[in-house]
């Protein structure tokens, strides 16, 4: 079973709730949250209840103040656990540069720093993620916004959580 520590505050200070499993509001346990440990497992949080807004994906860590997990704010108020990457084995992905899977595709098995480089294309209209789970990033070199996709269809950027269809680089969700 994973573990993670939310603070209300920098540093590991403040008030603070310990979870071990998915949990769609937070809201009762604090008000804010500033810095977060996790001590196993791979946890998605959420900046809104029910497992919505921006995602912040994060693994086995200490991050002191909120801009060490790429958090925009303090918000965070839905969290879910995910097993050990060592449980998922194999990691397979396709991208397509339009809605509903047409136009111009390619299959990924690994990260994706540019996917400007790569796919010649800055936008994902739609994928079919395979086997594993992945972390979509905004901007290149894993920066900006992350969306967390599991294995399923999404036939259009706003099913994995995005607020337009412009993806950066991608990486395996593993031990890093």
């Amino acid at each position: 079973m994973g573990k993670i520590t939310f603070y209300e505050d920098r540093n590991f200070q403040g008030r603070h709730y310990e979870c071990s499993s998915d949990c769609a509001d937070l809201s009762p346990y604090f008000s804010r949250c500033n810095s977060i440990r996790v001590d196993s497992d791979w946890w998605v949080l959420y900046e809104r209840p029910n497992y919505t807004g921006y995602q912040y994906v994060l693994s086995r860590g200490e991050y002191p103040d909120y801009q060490r997990w790429m958090g925009f704010s303090d918000c965070v108020k839905s969290c879910r656990s995910y097993p050990p990457v060592s449980c998922w084995g194999t990691y397979r992905m396709k991208i397509y540069e339009k809605p509903d899977f047409a136009g111009q595709m390619m299959e990924f098995m690994d990260d994706c720093s540019s996917v400007y480089d790569r796919f010649h294309c800055r936008d994902i209209h739609s994928c079919q993620v395979l086997d594993g789970y992945w972390i979509f990033y905004e901007h290149p070199n894993y920066r900006g916004r992350q969306y967390f996709l599991r294995p399923g269809e999404y036939r259009r950027y706003i099913d994995w959580g995005g607020y337009n269809s412009s993806v950066g680089s991608f990486r395996r969700m593993r031990d890093i």
